[in-house]
């Protein structure tokens, strides 16, 4: 089983998805071990002395100016995990939960948190056990970090709520650490609020987004230069030099993909033949790899402020070690910070729903001009078998057009809204744990768009008989048969083919059909 070592200096994105959905395991390294003793012992120097420190012996948020005791401090931290740990609605998936656990885990390691390294520990112990703590849906406001989702974590590593073991049966969490040999963490000044206090829910679905994107932008490629195969379109709008004297990135990709696709086609060229010539594509067809390029763009934006995210450490207050002398011995010091606020991640998560949003659209209206026979240029109506008799793909369709009307409503932005909490102390606040959540929705049905046009075009290019489609675009077919979409023919139940169709396209199955003819696409 592949392993992750976590350092101080953050992670990557190929490593949060290997622990969320693969189920990597944990070791957290030398160096962060005593990054993280070093950043404990300026927390206990602190908690030592009677000058009040945030976090440290003070109350939490509004409740700040309170100085906490000696004696009360555990209690504190217990207290903030406890009272944060206030979620509603449905569980939160699996791979969001320890992608959180493991950002944390990262930020922890970073040496700035002030946590011993007992705590970091069992982070880890409870990741590789398997163990995933119950989370709800509501109680994050993208600011002051993912209070909620993240308090219901630590609860799990205080012994303390429920949490879903290994087997997928959620239990008491005590019982589970019990049963792995773990201990559960008794908290101390300072940990209570480290072990909650960043953007990592918010993080984490990120990056899972961008992993599920740029395999859904290939995939819409294909299905793009299918779609203008089957309606007989031309390729001589993804000339290479028509991209070069526009050079967004994104679009000369996209356009590359797509010619790559289409090498070798025997339906390209006739638009000018068929039964309706025309001069030109339509939109949707010839402005593809315009639409889809500007959301590969996009996409490399939200790419850099992942990146930079994951590359820092997320708390409030955070441990500094050296600086000046005038700042303390050694100049070690706790300090206050805005650092947790989401607005970074939040923006580019509602900037992918938007993208996705539109190429989800655009990807419908292939598929409805390919299912009218004024504008398919030679199908039949709705690619049916006996139009008339037969409804063919009417309402796959429809289907495809109620997930784009949802796309869309899922594309306004969460983090244009602010509302202010905790007696107006948190009184600006991200939503990015909202944008988040609905960015997944927005990507499982952009999953579910691209299946139905592929099960379209693919319909479409079989019934032109006589003339011969790429030899990718072939195999692609082929595959998809294979994995149990059926082809052209009467009318029967259609929603096993389309959910066959959009498992093709989730686990990749279109891309690796296409590749060994393309070879690899971008």
């Amino acid at each position: 089983m592949h392993t992750v070592v976590v350092g101080t200096s953050g992670t990557t994105a190929d490593d949060v998805v290997a622990v969320a959905r693969l189920g990597a395991r944990i070791e957290i390294s030398a160096e962060a071990q005593a990054a993280i003793a070093a950043a404990r012992a300026v927390v206990d120097a602190l908690a030592a002395k009677p000058e009040p420190v945030y976090g440290v012996s003070t109350g939490f948020g509004a409740l700040a100016s309170r100085h906490i005791s000696h004696e009360l401090r555990a209690q504190l931290q217990r207290n903030i995990v406890r009272s944060h740990a206030a979620g509603m609605g449905p569980r939160v998936e699996r791979e969001v939960v320890r992608a959180l656990m493991f950002l944390r885990l990262k930020t922890v390691c970073s040496g700035h948190t002030g946590v011993r390294p007992a705590v970091a520990q069992t982070m880890a112990d409870v990741l590789n056990a398997g163990i995933t703590p119950v989370v709800h849906e509501y109680g994050s406001l993208g600011c002051s970090g993912d209070l909620a989702p993240l308090s219901h974590c630590a609860l799990t590593l205080m012994g303390e709520g429920d949490a879903e073991g290994p087997d997928g049966v959620v239990r008491p969490a005590g019982d589970l650490l019990a049963e792995h040999g773990i201990a559960p963490v008794e908290l101390r000044e300072k940990e209570g609020l480290a072990l909650l206090n960043g953007t990592d829910g918010m993080l984490g679905m990120l990056v899972m987004a961008l992993a599920d994107l740029q395999r859904l932008y290939t995939s819409a490629d294909i299905t793009a230069a299918l779609s203008l195969e089957a309606l007989l379109g031309t390729d001589k709008v993804l000339a290479p030099e028509l991209h070069a004297i526009r050079p967004h990135p994104g679009q000369g990709v996209s356009a590359a993909n797509m010619s790559a696709v289409l090498k070798g086609s025997g339906l390209v060229g006739h638009f000018q033949h068929d039964e309706a010539p025309r001069v030109q594509d339509a939109y949707s067809v010839r402005c593809a790899p315009q639409v889809a390029g500007a959301g590969r763009d996009t996409l490399a934006h939200a790419r850099l402020v992942a990146d930079r995210e994951l590359a820092s450490a997320v708390d409030n207050p955070v441990v500094l070690l050296g600086g000046t002398q005038a700042e303390g011995a050694g100049g070690d010091r706790v300090e206050s910070n805005g650092n947790f606020h989401g607005a970074p991640v939040a923006y580019v998560l509602d900037f992918l729903a938007i993208v996705a949003a539109d190429l989800g659209s655009i990807a419908e209206r292939r598929t409805d001009r390919l299912l009218d026979k004024n504008r398919s240029h030679g199908l039949p109506p709705f690619l049916a078998e006996d139009a008339g008799v037969d409804s063919g793909l009417m309402i796959a369709q429809y289907t495809q057009a109620a997930l784009v009307s949802e796309m869309k409503r899922l594309a306004v932005p969460a983090s244009a809204d602010s509302i202010p909490s905790s007696a107006m102390q948190e009184d600006h606040v991200s939503m990015g744990w909202s944008a988040a959540r609905k960015l997944r929705t927005a990507v499982g049905n952009l999953n579910r768009i691209i299946a139905v046009e592929l099960y379209a075009a693919a319909r479409g290019i079989e019934l032109r008989h006589g003339l011969t489609p790429a030899p990718a675009s072939q195999a692609a077919i082929e595959a998809l048969r294979a994995a149990g979409v059926q082809g052209p023919g009467p009318d029967r139940f259609l929603a096993p083919d389309l959910e066959a169709a959009d498992v093709f396209v989730r686990d990749g199955g279109l891309i690796a059909a296409v590749e060994p003819v393309t070879g690899p696409l971008a």
